[in-house]
């Protein structure tokens, strides 16, 4: 017996497996972005219109760190302290690995300062301890791996 196959009949497929790659790549690129802070889902925004845009939320900040606003950068360094030091923690903990957290106190010592020149190590900047502007560009933008070993 012949079978013959024809335009339109189509040719048979193997079914994908239930942990397909893309569904899987999917969901690590959603989950990735959901950790960092990109994808933020404002209360009741399901039931909004889709006519109606839906308003900024902390959670659009990495980490939702909402100590200071994200346009408000002063230069700190070891001895500062405030909330602007609170952001530049909070934000420095939103670093995946191994990477120790920092306490969010407010107060730029040791451990700060450590952290911070390990951030500017994996963004191949100036290590100083100091934050600028290229260094809260860095905590606000973190590189997604660092194979600069940490300090410790």
């Amino acid at each position: 017996m012949t079978v013959s196959r024809t335009a339109s009949s189509p040719a048979p497929t193997a079914p994908r497996p239930p942990g397909s790659f893309g569904r899987r790549v999917g969901a690590l690129a959603g989950a990735s972005a959901l950790m960092l802070g990109a994808i933020a889902v404002a209360p009741g925004a399901a039931a909004a219109s889709p006519e109606a845009p839906a308003a900024p939320t902390v959670a659009a900040v990495p980490g939702g760190c909402a100590y200071t606003s994200a346009s408000e950068r002063p230069v700190l360094r070891a001895g500062s302290g405030g909330d602007a030091v609170k952001q530049a923690q909070c934000l420095s903990n939103v670093w995946g690995g191994l990477v120790p957290k920092l306490g969010v106190d407010g107060k730029f010592g040791a451990a700060t300062q450590a952290k911070i020149e390990w951030i500017q190590g994996c963004h191949g900047l100036r290590k100083d301890g100091v934050i600028g502007a290229l260094t809260w560009e860095a905590l606000y933008h973190p590189v997604p791996d660092c194979y600069d070993p940490y300090p410790g």
